[in-house]
């Protein structure tokens, strides 16, 4: 081959300053010339080299971000946030298939028995939904980043809130959507929504101390027998209490103060002994 590289233009290709159209000849040349190569490896600094490969099979190697991630990401979330939402195991595809086919069966149910005027057994069900999902988001069970999220450096309420989030506008939106399914009931189709904003943030605020699979379950189990109690104190075909507007005053207040207690708490999330440790 009659024509080489430079020694100097081979040193400049190392350090990457080296400007087209040089560069693509050198590139086009040291393809099919040893002699270059040779002088390429005597100029380079082998601890570069080193780095650059390291680099490169880090880049290779790299999990490659899910549609879901993708997408947050595009609209400005955080990578590493974007991350846990997408991790949430109660967001896929079989958990959200699960919920439909419970309310849509519940639908079904609900006007299969017209002998009252309220959707008694959906305004019971629809509440506990979001309920169960922000619970199935925490813990060892379901979640395959418990570990990393319980040495994360991340604050353990912010974990919370993100993966809260992520769940509780889902679960809201397959209820929401159900109750227009519902239209003869009117308004009374969305009496479920402050009970189950109260339960959701009655749960978590108690987590801390009871953690995340005991509080729900205690707090969705005190819904039932809230449910059952009014049922035999209502006269026949009425509208349960919870449902009523003294009721839906209630759901409110007490969505209120689990809120306030939920932030009073919020430390509480970070401890790693005893059951606060697998809130996180």
């Amino acid at each position: 081959m009659s024509w080489h590289v430079a020694e100097d233009d081979l040193r400049a290709y190392v350090r990457g300053e080296l400007a087209p159209p040089m560069l693509w000849s050198a590139d086009a040349h040291l393809a099919a010339c040893a002699e270059c190569r040779s002088v390429l490896n005597e100029v380079g600094d082998p601890v570069a080299l080193d780095e650059g490969w390291e680099r490169l099979d880090a880049e290779l190697d790299a999990p490659r971000p899910g549609f879901v991630e993708s997408l947050l990401v595009r609209f400005g979330v955080g990578d590493d946030t974007a991350r846990l939402l997408a991790a949430t195991p109660v967001l896929r595809l079989s958990w959200l298939s699960a919920l439909i086919a419970v309310l849509v069966m519940t639908i079904v149910a609900t006007h299969s028995v017209r002998s009252a005027d309220s959707p008694t057994l959906f305004l019971a069900l629809a509440p506990l939904l979001p309920l169960a999902g922000v619970a199935l988001s925490y813990g060892p069970v379901l979640d395959p980043t418990y570990e990393m999220a319980v040495v994360s450096p991340m604050h353990g309420f912010r974990l919370l809130m993100i993966r809260t989030l992520a769940v509780l506008p889902v679960g809201l939106g397959v209820n929401g959507l159900a109750s227009l399914a519902m239209p003869s009931y009117g308004l009374l189709a969305a009496a479920w929504l402050l009970p189950a904003l109260a339960l959701t943030a009655l749960a978590l605020a108690l987590t801390p101390r009871l953690g995340p699979g005991t509080a729900p379950a205690l707090v969705g189990g005190g819904w039932v027998v809230l449910l059952v109690v009014a049922h035999l104190m209502a006269s026949s075909g009425s509208t349960l209490a919870p449902f009523t507007a003294q009721g839906q005053g209630a759901a409110a207040l007490v969505a209120g103060l689990a809120s306030w207690l939920l932030y009073y708490v919020r430390d509480r999330f970070d401890f790693s002994n005893g059951s606060t440790g697998s809130a996180v």
